[in-house]
């Protein structure tokens, strides 16, 4: 009981981190800070602080390097940070944080909408585990498309309290957006590149043994790549500058919301597996609609609401098939265990003395 009330309480606490990381980074960047430097500088301190522990924890035991899995942590490097956190940030600095935390909960469908045609997943539209899968991911998808189209009424007004540091921003969260479709379509294809991201990343963990070295390739190549892209876009030295805000910003985005969040998750994984670490994405958007109402002096729309609520109940449809699938593959090859321990026993009773028989026969008895 114990246990499962810590692991409970730490995926609250990354739940927590990550919405830490959509409201100061939407901060920052409403108060002028350029996207592509936020998303150099995020890879840059993942890296100094993952560093360590695959130096100390994985140096003895870190599986030898080829050039097709360096090549694939490459891709994992493209697709799950430099593509997506640029596109990511670009999309949170053009919509609001619980758009934000709303669409993240497609990363599943999309994962599932990928690996169908790489055979990693199977459709089985035949079961009932495969319909759910497939129409929760249809609900999601069309959730994500009613929030990224529709705005509507407002169903919930401006909190009267007003955080200094939001009074500093360049323009209100609120104010109408010529671009409004442009930051959940910008989130929607971040929310593809990080699917892409676990596939790959499922390839690498298959062939090499060492998550933290791994890792730490991956946050270096992104940050090399990101820092290149961030010249480009922002080549003057000012616009790298960090305030008190902008310096929190980016360390916490480094070391809180990628290293720590991906070494409790890690953690979470292995104690309860990856669907329950996944049924805590809905608590994301509460988490982050709660914090930019009262910090960020957002408005919460029909739309929103609306097709958050259809997101969700879409995610848990997806996650409610793919638990069902799970169980039924566990009792299948439950079965076939049974059916191979019972052909060898079988097996045994023909080519063994009568004298021990007796013993096999229990023990068959006994299973």
């Amino acid at each position: 009981m114990g246990n499962e009330l810590m692991v409970f309480v730490v995926m609250v606490i990354v739940q927590v981190a990550f919405a830490g990381m959509i409201i100061i980074s939407k901060l920052v960047m409403d108060g002028g800070m350029n996207a592509f430097v936020q998303s150099a500088y995020r890879p840059i301190f993942a890296t100094i602080s993952i560093a360590p522990f695959a130096y100390f924890f994985e140096r003895k035991t870190r599986p030898k390097m080829t050039r097709s899995i360096l090549f694939q942590i490459f891709l994992c490097s493209i697709f799950g940070i430099t593509a997506n956190q640029n596109i990511y940030f670009i999309g949170l600095k053009n919509s609001t944080p619980t758009i934000v935390s709303a669409i993240d909960n497609l990363i599943p469908a999309f994962t599932f909408i990928i690996a169908v045609p790489l055979g990693v997943e199977k459709l089985g539209l035949r079961s009932i585990a495969g319909q759910a899968k497939f129409w929760g991911t249809i609900v999601c998808v069309g959730g994500a498309m009613l929030l990224s189209l529709y705005h509507g009424k407002v169903v919930i007004g401006q909190l009267g309290f007003h955080w200094k540091y939001a009074e500093n921003t360049d323009k209100d969260v609120n104010s109408p957006h010529s671009n409004f479709f442009l930051g959940p379509f910008l989130l929607i294809l971040s929310s593809l590149t990080y699917a892409i991201w676990l596939i790959i990343q499922a390839r690498v963990n298959e062939k090499y043994a060492a998550p933290y070295t791994s890792t730490t390739l991956m946050c270096l190549m992104a940050s090399v790549e990101c820092i290149i892209i961030g010249f480009c876009v922002a080549p003057k030295l000012s616009e790298w500058a960090l305030n008190p805000i902008r310096a929190l910003s980016v360390v916490y985005n480094g070391v809180v919301a990628t290293s720590l969040t991906y070494f409790l998750s890690s953690w979470c994984i292995e104690k309860k597996g990856p669907l329950y670490v996944s049924m805590f994405n809905p608590l994301l958007l509460v988490i982050s609609a709660f914090l930019s109402w009262i910090l960020l002096r957002e408005k919460l729309y029909l739309g929103v609401v609306v097709g958050s609520i259809i997101v969700v109940a879409g995610l848990y449809g997806f996650l409610w098939g793919k638990k069902m699938e799970t169980s039924e593959e566990d009792i299948e090859v439950n079965k076939e265990k049974i059916n191979q321990f019972s052909k060898s026993i079988d097996l045994e009773l023909q080519l063994t003395p009568k004298a021990n028989m007796k013993h096999i026969t229990e023990s068959k008895t006994e299973l």
